[in-house]
């Protein structure tokens, strides 16, 4: 049985029609805002890394509902365009740590001699106080395991920060209230030396007023990187609410120079946690706010902007935005995507999948993905996703420009059986040309409809179309004949869609079938979507679509789709894409739906070739 999803967030995301306003802040329609660039849970304190020409970020996690911060396992993500973010699920939680029974807090990836080292602070079980531990995995996205089996360091502080200079020297820095460093070996799972102190003055990270105890603004949260010679510490300021503020220093362990803020107070969460990167020759500062439905302090999410430094080399302001960062180049819809990566995911959450990664679940009628920028160029001419049902299915509809804007097509997803039986369906699309943003929004009943594992459109031309005549069968039988001895007539007591559909009946031969000439609309060597609902008349038989082509005098067949069994309690989507090609001169070509054997009545509706 599927797992029910008992969240108020859920529901809170599925109604996002409520206006929130931030201090400072008014969030606009989702239709319109990338930020946060998670939607299906919670998340906190980013850590971006770019690696092979991808921003990896790695995430806590917020539960749902908390009032404190409940946090189990560490989540991550990944961007090529800044734009559309691929979910890589939970590659590490507190199980990782055999020593560790709770909080599973703001961590930081670092990556050295081909792997990849998340360090991050968790209570110690023994001590009963916080401590910092560190995993290794062997690629960006895990799975990590317990590098070293008991904390690296323990002195009762948190969030850990990773930077290694250009002479190799790796450095650990962590610490709340205190601030800390260590140099690590280039094992970057031992250090030598001891924790050091780094000296909290009001010079070096400025003045709090009102708190003897704690007189410098440092609060939580240190980012240390190095730009042209110079080194940034980046951190969260002066408890509660948090600012993000920074400062400057000559060398990695100081001394510092204090340099002002960089992100006032907003977002309507009480703490903040910052990641700086450049990538593709921008710069881009990571946060956590709480500006999804039932956020705040205890249920963030991150976001992102991009920035430009100063001439001097200062940090501007910066400001929490819902549109977030510009795209960096376009999206391929022509080779497969995963159904996870996204700009936007309304109503939607994500899970495990049997066939590996992650899949799209827990989809309900009006839910959608909004996809950024995706360049379907001259055109695109149909739509094929990985689908599963444990419940009668639904539809994806490929609308372009907005959840309820142009319909491209539809696909129908079946019920499969099970919420990780997969199955791949396929779609004819029309209009789907330039860059566009792609938005798939699920169609269906009440409950439960799919789950999406990924999908991919095959490339078409821009007059794409449907080159069968009266392919909905609105208009009686015009352009279609019937083959052997069978005859065809218009049906009005059944239909897929609209208020008709095809019956052919009297068939004598498993070749006899509905037919339609296309000769004057072929391309040699071009491939072709074929889609085409069927109904059996009496009994189960395997239908399939077919073309006949005949150049110089030879005849090749085509089988477009896979035979498939229909029967007479509903109907069966026949789909697949084939390409078509002959020798020599082409005289006749004949699309027609039959059988692999039998001649059991056939009702088709809905049927397309292009």
């Amino acid at each position: 049985m599927r797992p029910a999803l008992l969240t108020a967030r859920r529901k809170a995301l599925v109604a996002w029609s409520v206006i929130l306003l931030l201090p400072a802040l008014l969030f606009p329609s989702p239709a319109r805002a990338d930020n946060p660039i998670v939607q299906t849970i919670y998340t906190a304190d980013p850590a971006p890394l770019v690696h092979n020409g991808r921003v990896y970020l790695y995430t806590g996690h917020d539960e749902d509902g908390s009032t404190y911060f409940t946090m189990r396992d560490w989540h991550v993500y990944s961007s090529a365009d800044m734009a559309n973010w691929t979910d890589h699920g939970s590659p590490m939680s507190l199980s990782t740590f055999a020593w560790a029974d709770a909080n599973a807090w703001a961590g930081h990836v670092a990556s050295r001699n081909g792997r990849f080292y998340w360090y991050v602070p968790v209570r110690d079980r023994a001590s009963g106080s916080m401590a910092i531990g560190v995993a290794v995995g062997d690629s960006p996205t895990g799975p990590f395991r317990d590098a070293i089996g008991r904390p690296l360091v323990n002195n009762g502080e948190i969030d850990p920060n990773v930077f290694i200079d250009d002479n190799g020297q790796a450095y650990l820095y962590w610490g709340n209230p205190r601030l800390w460093y260590v140099r690590l070996n280039t094992d970057m799972i031992s250090y030598s030396g001891s924790p050091t102190q780094i000296p909290l003055t009001t010079a070096g990270y400025g003045t709090r007023t009102g708190n003897a105890s704690r007189p410098t603004l440092y609060e939580e949260a240190p980012w240390v990187y190095k730009r042209n010679g110079l080194y940034y510490n980046v951190f969260a300021a002066e408890c509660c609410s948090e600012f993000i503020a920074y400062s400057t220093a000559p060398s990695a362990t100081g001394p510092w120079t204090y340099r002002g803020t960089i992100m006032p107070r907003q977002g309507g969460s009480f703490t903040n946690h910052a990641g700086v990167v450049d990538f593709n020759g921008g710069s881009y500062f990571f946060y956590h706010n709480g500006a999804l439905p039932g956020g705040g302090g205890f249920t963030r999410s991150v976001a992102v902007e991009k920035f430009t430094y100063n001439a001097d080399g200062t940090i501007p302001t910066i400001n929490m935005t819902t549109a977030g960062p510009p795209q960096v180049g376009t999206l391929n819809p022509f080779v497969r995507q995963e159904a996870e990566t996204s700009a936007w995911a309304q109503g939607v959450e994500t899970e495990p999948a049997s066939e590996g990664g992650m899949n799209v679940g827990f989809i309900e009628n009006g839910d959608y993905l909004k996809v950024k920028g995706v360049a379907f160029g001259t055109g695109a001419s149909s739509f094929t996703a990985r689908v599963a049902s444990g419940s009668g299915g639904g539809t994806i509809e490929v609308r372009l420009g907005g959840p309820t804007g142009t319909l491209a097509g539809t696909c129908s997803v079946p019920g499969t059986g099970g919420w990780q039986s997969w199955t791949t369906v396929t779609c004819p699309v029309n209009g789907a040309t330039g860059t566009r943003d792609l938005y798939l929004r699920f169609a269906g009943g009440s409950g439960y409809l799919l789950n999406f594992n990924w999908w991919q459109f095959a490339q078409g031309g821009s007059s794409g179309g449907n080159l069968l005549t009266n392919g909905g069968m609105e208009n009686g039988t015009t352009g279609w004949t019937a083959s052997g001895g069978s005859t065809l007539s218009s049906a009005t007591n059944l239909a897929y869609a609209g208020s008709r559909s095809l019956l052919n009946s009297g068939r004598t031969a498993a070749w006899n079938g509905p037919n339609q000439n296309v000769t004057s609309s072929l391309t040699n060597g071009r491939s072709y979507t074929t889609s085409v609902w069927v109904r059996s008349q009496s009994g189960t038989p395997s239908a399939k679509a077919t073309l006949a082509v005949t150049a110089n005098g030879t005849t090749n067949y085509f089988q477009l789709t896979p035979a498939r069994t229909v029967n007479t309690g509903g109907w069966t989507q026949l789909t697949g894409t084939t390409t078509v090609s002959w020798t020599g001169t082409l005289t006749n070509a004949s699309f027609y739906v039959e059988t692999a054997t039998g001649t059991d009545g056939l009702y088709i509706d809905d049927a397309s070739f292009q």
